[in-house]
C-alpha cells in the first residue's frame, strides 16, 4: 500500500508538472490556494496596507476556524470561478440538509455517487475533445503544446498501468486471482487512477477543493459492482485515494509561482522557476514517503484513523448489488446532464457532485456568504477592490490552515514508553 500511494503520489506531482499551463489546466485557471499563497507572498513582502489586510484576514481565518467556520470555504469565494463555487456550495447544502429537512439520506441511494460518475464520465470525453481540437500550430493556449500534453497523458496511462500490476504483483494478487480477472484488475485500477486525477485537479482547479476520498469511494464501489475480492479493493481504493490531491497540490504551487514570477512575461524564467519547484517538491515527497512509514503507527495506536477509511472498510464488507448499480446509473443521467450544459470551463456537473460528497452545511454557507460579499464589494468599488480581496482571502484561508495544523499537532501525543 505504502509502495503504491508514494509512486502514485510522485507520478501525479510530474504529470501536473507536464500539464500546467495547456488547455485542460491552463496556468490562467483560478487555482484559488495558489493565488492565495502568492497574495500573501507578495503581501509579506511589501508590507505596508497589503502587510496589514494579510495580517487582519490571518487573525480573522484563525478566530473563525476556532468558532468552527470554514474559513477556507470563505476565502476561496474571493478567488475562485462564481458559477463553479456557487454549485459547490448549493451541493453543500442539499447534502446538508437534505436529511434532517426531509428525513432522505441521499447517500443512501448513491445520489452524490451517480452524480459524480455521470458528471465524471462527460468531464473525460470533455477533456478529450478539448485535447482532439488542434490550435494554430498545434500549440495550446499556454506554454505547452498539444503534443507535450498528449505525451503527458501518455506517460500517466502506461505509469498507472505499471504501478496498478507492481501492487498487484507484491500485494499477492498473482497467487490469488486468475490471469483474467488480475489483468482485470490491473486496467481497472489504472483507469480509476487516471480519472481520479483528472476529476480531482479540475475540481482543484475551479474551487481550490477536491472531492480525493469520496470520489476513491465511488472507484472502490465499481470495484466491488465488478466482482474483485477484500484485498484486491483495499489495494484499489488506496491507490486511487493517493492519485489527485499530489496533483491538485502541484497545481496550486505552480499558480503561486505563475504569479510571484510576473504571469509567464519571460518563458525561459518561468519555464526554469517551474523546475526548480518540480525539484523542491519532489525532495519534499521523499522525505514524507519515510516520515509516514516511521510515523503512522503513532496515529493509528491512537486510534487517530481518517474516518472514510472506516467508510471504505464497511463499504468493503457490506458488498454491492444490483440495486446500487441501478442507482448509480439513474442519478448518473442528471449529473451528466448539468456537466454537459456546463461546458468544460465552468465544470457545474463536477462541482456539484463535490458537494454532495461532502457533509459540511456550513461550508456551503460561507462559500455562499463569500461569493454574496464578492459581487456586491465588486459592484461598489469595480476592480480594484480585486487585488485587496485576494490579499484578504489569502489571510482567511492561511490563518485557516495554521490553526488547523496547530490544532491537529496538539491533538497528536507521542506513545508513552513503558
Amino acid at each position: 500500500m505504502l509502495v503504491g500511494a508514494a509512486l502514485a503520489m510522485l507520478l501525479d506531482a510530474y504529470l501536473l508538472y507536464r500539464m500546467f499551463d495547456t488547455k485542460v489546466f491552463p496556468a490562467s485557471g483560478t487555482w484559488p490556494p495558489g493565488v492565495a499563497a502568492a497574495e500573501a507572498i507578495k503581501a509579506g513582502d511589501q508590507g505596508g496596507r497589503q502587510g496589514l489586510l494579510l495580517v487582519a484576514g490571518l487573525v480573522i481565518g484563525m478566530a473563525g476556524s476556532w468558532l468552527k467556520i470554514p474559513m477556507s470555504a470563505f476565502g476561496v469565494a474571493f478567488i475562485g470561478n462564481i458559477a463553479a463555487l456557487s454549485m459547490f456550495g448549493v451541493g453543500l447544502l442539499i447534502r446538508g440538509y437534505t436529511l434532517p429537512v426531509t428525513g432522505i439520506d441521499i447517500t443512501q441511494y448513491y445520489v452524490p455517487h451517480g452524480f459524480m460518475v455521470g458528471a465524471g464520465i462527460v468531464a473525460l470525453v470533455q477533456v478529450i475533445m478539448t485535447i482532439s481540437q488542434r490550435a494554430d500550430a498545434d500549440k495550446a493556449a499556454g506554454s505547452r503544446s498539444d503534443e507535450e500534453l498528449r505525451g503527458a497523458l501518455k506517460i500517466g496511462a502506461i505509469g498507472y498501468v505499471a504501478i496498478a500490476a507492481l501492487i498487484a504483483g507484491i500485494g499477492g494478487l498473482a497467487s490469488e486471482l486468475s490471469w483474467p480477472v488480475l489483468i482485470g484488475f490491473v486496467i481497472y485500477a489504472a483507469f480509476a487512477a487516471f480519472i481520479h486525477e483528472l476529476l480531482v485537479g479540475i475540481a482543484a482547479m475551479h474551487s481550490g477543493w477536491f472531492p480525493a476520498f469520496a470520489v476513491a469511494l465511488i472507484t472502490l464501489i465499481i470495484g466491488i459492482l465488478i466482482g474483485f475480492p477484500p484485498v484486491a479493493l483495499g489495494l484499489l481504493v488506496g491507490f486511487s485515494a493517493a492519485t489527485g490531491p499530489a496533483f491538485a497540490d502541484m497545481g496550486y504551487d505552480l499558480k503561486a509561482g505563475y504569479i510571484l514570477r510576473g504571469f509567464g512575461r519571460s518563458p525561459p524564467f518561468e519555464l526554469d522557476g517551474r523546475r526548480q519547484q518540480l525539484y523542491a517538491a519532489m525532495l519534499a515527497f521523499l522525505v514524507a514517503i519515510p516520515t509516514v512509514w516511521f510515523a503512522h503507527s503513532i496515529y493509528f495506536s491512537q486510534g487517530l484513523v481518517p474516518p472514510i477509511d472506516r467508510v471504505y472498510v464497511a463499504a468493503i464488507k457490506a458488498g454491492a448489488s444490483a440495486d446500487v448499480a441501478w442507482k448509480l446509473l439513474a442519478w448518473a443521467i442528471p449529473g451528466a446532464l448539468i456537466q454537459f450544459l456546463g461546458g468544460p470551463k465552468r465544470q457545474l456537473g463536477v462541482l456539484l457532485s463535490t458537494g454532495l460528497l461532502i457533509p459540511n452545511p456550513l461550508a456551503g454557507w460561507a462559500v455562499l456568504a463569500g461569493i454574496a460579499i464578492r459581487v456586491i464589494v465588486l459592484r461598489l468599488k469595480g476592480d480594484a477592490a480585486t487585488g485587496p480581496m485576494e490579499v484578504l482571502a489569502a489571510g482567511f484561508i492561511g490563518g485557516d490552515a495554521l490553526f488547523g495544523f496547530f490544532d491537529s499537532v496538539l491533538r497528536t501525543k507521542p506513545p508513552i514508553a513503558r
